[in-house]
């Protein structure tokens, strides 16, 4: 996974180190649909204090396109959670939904079809085995 980070103001570059581990952290297990994350954090109001840490989270995945997820705390590390947490639940919502349509990678079978019991292979008929079913009322 590719992290990149912006930032303007100079008190934002200090948590470049921590947002690259918070990034892979978050994503570790959804790392495969995320090939690249953009973080960028900007102060609101500048000096002048109150809840005005702003990060924005720019994910562009195989699964919804680009999502950019954004929010607002009092510190750097907080607006930071804050929109990872988001962005994971948008991923999981999105892959629960089946907005993925990715081709789903199987594992090759260590018996061969042929060999299955009841299963007809490509040359061989399908005949069936066993007793006929019976209804039951």
């Amino acid at each position: 996974m590719q992290v990149l980070f912006k930032s303007r103001n100079p008190q934002a570059t200090e948590p470049r180190d921590l947002t690259d581990r918070r990034v892979r952290f978050v994503f570790r297990r959804l790392g495969w649909l995320v090939p690249r994350a953009e973080v960028q954090m900007s102060d609101v109001n500048g000096p002048r204090g109150g809840i005005d840490k702003r990060c924005q989270v720019a994910l562009k995945t195989d699964v919804a396109g680009t999502v950019i997820v954004a929010s607002v705390a009092s510190d750097w590390r907080a607006a930071l959670n804050k929109a990872l947490a988001k962005a994971a639940r948008f991923l999981m919502r999105a892959l629960r939904r089946g907005a993925y349509s990715g081709r789903v990678r199987q594992r090759g079978s260590a018996v061969p079809v042929e060999a299955l019991p009841g299963v007809a292979g490509p040359d061989t008929p399908a005949v069936p085995t066993g007793k006929p079913r019976t209804e039951m009322p």
